[in-house]
């Protein structure tokens, strides 16, 4: 009976998550769509943002060690702040 897991270690848990990832700039298209100005510029941004995203969780899913946590770049892009 009980609960835990068993072998005297504790509970274990599971984590169980769902991850939606969307291109929103579309880049690769970019240049066969021949953007130009303030839409190819708008691209950009979204790249960059998507870019930091990607650090952030990156960084977050890394094994950590006994030391110091390490730090998560959550002000680099208005998406992740």
């Amino acid at each position: 009976g009980g609960g835990g897991g068993g072998g005297g270690a504790g509970p274990s848990a599971l984590k169980v998550s769902r991850l939606h990832l969307v291109d929103l700039a579309g880049s690769e298209r970019a240049a066969l769509l021949g953007e130009r100005g303030a839409r190819l510029e708008e691209s950009k941004k979204i790249n960059l943002s998507l870019s930091a995203l990607a650090k952030v969780m990156a960084t977050l899913s890394e094994p950590r060690g006994g030391g110091h946590p390490p730090h998560v770049p959550y002000r680099d892009s208005k998406l992740t702040r």
